[in-house]
């Protein structure tokens, strides 16, 4: 017997379990995604979750550096 049967073709989450929303930015810091898209992930189709995980890499630039210190 497989698992075959329990196998699904959806995306999974992007999650990294680093759960912070940015506070200027309004992305979380572990996978990048808005806190509208976290809430309503479940509900999305695969393609627009595919959209989403394709716009991803690109927001990684929109968080501030931390640089340490008392900017930290």
């Amino acid at each position: 017997m497989t698992d075959d049967v329990w196998r699904r073709q959806e995306l999974e989450s992007p999650c990294v379990k680093l759960c912070m929303l940015s506070p200027q930015s309004g992305i979380c810091v572990g996978c990048f995604r808005t806190g509208e898209e976290l809430g309503r992930w479940s509900t999305y189709s695969p393609e627009q979750r595919q959209d989403i995980m394709a716009a991803l890499p690109e927001r990684e630039g929109l968080l501030a550096k931390r640089s340490g210190g008392r900017n930290a």
